[in-house]
């Protein structure tokens, strides 16, 4: 372990313990070691004293936190895991992130088909007809849902989607058995979606993302054989984005 990784684990455990000999035993590190390495994050404000013989993370960290927020691109992050997804499978990929009562696609990725889809960059999609929404919602308890349904409404696209939160409620429970929500023409005839949700640094679900393709090119059960790609790269694009 060279001097850098020794200092880069002590930084990352200052965000769970204050006292050296915490730092140590989740380190592996001598205490003399750890302080050592404290003494010099402190001189660079990445590492304060509390004044009771303990250590917070420095004013520094925040300020370095901030900008690199600011300049924070969700889809940029992310854009390695969809074309992954995108070349696995073949079909064209969607990322969203959830902004109130309805999603919003920042990044799409066509897939290798002679056809196009309909979507777009900056299109709004409805949640509880829609892959990416349904695996959005299936993170919520049930009393959410259900208010979400009494507020939107759950206005029918197609025959296929549930209009009732009854039905809503049961296609839910079945996507957190499995991990990945199916859209089978509920949202737009002849279109099927595979879709799971999207964490961000906090651990805090902010979108999700899916693969789209017509009907007749997943016939039957075979939509369902793509959720393991789409739930790892969903797991991909969590990491990218600083997912614990």
């Amino acid at each position: 372990m060279t001097a850098l990784d020794k200092a880069f684990d002590v930084l990352e455990s200052l965000a769970e313990h204050e006292r050296v000999t915490d730092i140590a035993t989740a380190t592996g590190l001598p205490k003399s070691t750890v302080h050592r390495i404290l003494q010099a994050l402190i001189e660079r404000g990445f590492a304060r004293s509390d004044g009771n013989g303990g250590y917070l993370p420095g004013p520094r960290i925040f300020t370095l936190a901030g900008k690199v927020t600011h300049r924070f691109d969700p889809a940029r992050q992310a854009a390695p895991a969809l074309a992954r997804l995108r070349d696995a499978t073949g079909h064209t990929v969607h990322f969203a992130l959830r902004t109130g009562d309805e999603a919003v696609y920042i990044a799409k990725l066509m897939g290798h088909r002679p056809y196009q889809m309909t979507s777009r960059v900056g299109m709004t999609i409805e949640l509880h007809s829609t892959a990416i929404g349904k695996a959005l919602l299936a993170t919520q308890p049930d009393d959410e849902i259900t208010a979400f349904c009494e507020r939107s409404g759950l206005p029918g696209r197609t025959p296929n989607t549930r209009t009732t939160a009854s039905a809503l409620l049961a296609d839910l429970a079945q996507v957190r058995v499995q991990g990945y929500a199916v859209d089978d023409e509920e949202n737009e005839a002849g279109i099927v979606c595979v879709g799971a949700a999207v964490h961000d640094h906090a651990g805090q679900i902010i979108g999700g993302l899916s693969v789209s393709t017509l009907r007749h090119e997943v016939a039957g059960e075979e939509a369902y054989a793509l959720g393991p790609a789409v739930v790892a790269a969903a797991r991909e694009a969590s990491q990218a984005l600083g997912a614990p």
